[in-house]
């Protein structure tokens, strides 16, 4: 039998400016509530089935930057774990534009 240390989890970054909190609260209202405004936007300009259209378009484009985001900054030993939006805003701000 082979013993496999399995390495501690990483808390989520704890960020300590405004201008990180603000950035990361950004990335998490966009990745969150974008695809209905986006809904809402092409309901409001078009018709509700091209406004179904763009959603699942939109969700689709979101899971891609999200999945981009998320392999960007969170550690290799830690992607297996779920990781909410902020979650994932968190470890992105922190590990690429907040240099703490």
């Amino acid at each position: 039998m082979q013993n496999k240390i399995i390495d501690m989890i990483e808390e989520t970054p704890q960020l300590d400016t405004k201008r990180c909190k603000l950035i990361s609260l950004c990335i998490m209202i966009f990745l969150r509530f974008s695809m209905y405004l986006v809904g809402l936007i092409s309901w409001y300009m078009y018709d509700y089935f091209i406004a179904i259209s763009t959603m699942v378009l939109w969700f689709i484009i979101l899971g891609i930057i999200r999945s981009k985001l998320r392999d960007i900054a969170i550690p290799p030993s830690q992607k297996e774990y779920q990781y909410s939006d902020k979650d994932i805003a968190n470890w992105y701000t922190a590990k690429e534009l907040c240099w703490q």
